[in-house]
């Protein structure tokens, strides 16, 4: 595996004309660097904020989804391989049917639901860039949740005819996805400092799961 000798610091933001094979030889520790076009673009490291909103999401989806067995949720810089592409995103759920599109260490084509958490570096790329990139791709659903210092909240969006539309709340303020069968998420969760217990969210969500795990 390839490493860089020079200061993290200075890498970020900046852009390395490489092949796809080069990228991914390619190591930046610390940092994550994604391949559009040929071009590996490098991201500011995680913050604190940035890692508890991943940590929370991540829970509530994986222990919901390997319940009910729908699929794989998957984060740490997973690779999403799209057509000259490789994104890394923060979260994604591949659902039962599409599993023979995962590999060990890859994505071939696009998640049935991606979340992205907003940093300083990343908001023209995750509300402009990424959003017409999965639409295009055909990413069915797309997250794009807060995680700068001092923000709360997300955007939370359905394809419809190749462009990305807002998923409305019910009259309950609940958001249910359209590809985790079943799955609702309430928006006020994310703005809540420190973020609420996954697992309290959960038994709001499902108390069947957690009761089936106590018994």
């Amino acid at each position: 595996m390839t490493r860089v000798p020079m200061e993290r610091a200075s890498l970020v933001g900046r852009r390395f004309r490489m092949t796809y094979e080069e990228w991914r030889t390619w190591e930046v520790e610390g940092l994550k660097a994604e391949w559009v076009e040929g071009v590996a673009v490098v991201s500011m490291p995680t913050t604190l904020h940035h890692a508890d909103s991943q940590g929370f999401l991540s829970t509530l989806l994986t222990a919901y989804v390997r319940f009910r067995d729908l699929g794989a949720v998957l984060g740490h810089s997973f690779e999403m391989r799209l057509v000259g592409r490789s994104r890394l995103p923060d979260l994604l759920f591949v659902r039962a049917a599409h599993r023979q599109r995962l590999s060990e260490d890859r994505l071939e084509g696009p998640a049935d639901l991606v979340i992205e958490l907003v940093s300083t570096d990343s908001v023209v790329r995750d509300h402009g860039e990424k959003r017409a990139e999965y639409a295009a791709a055909g990413v069915p659903e797309y997250w794009v949740v807060e995680a700068r210092p001092g923000r709360r909240g997300g955007e939370f969006l359905r394809l419809v005819d190749g462009s990305y539309e807002p998923i409305l709340v019910d009259a309950g303020g609940r958001l249910w996805s359209t590809v985790v069968d079943g799955f609702w998420l309430d928006p006020a969760w994310l703005g809540q400092d420190p973020l609420p217990d996954p697992l309290d969210c959960l038994f709001e969500i499902a108390p069947e799961i957690l009761a089936a795990k106590v018994r």
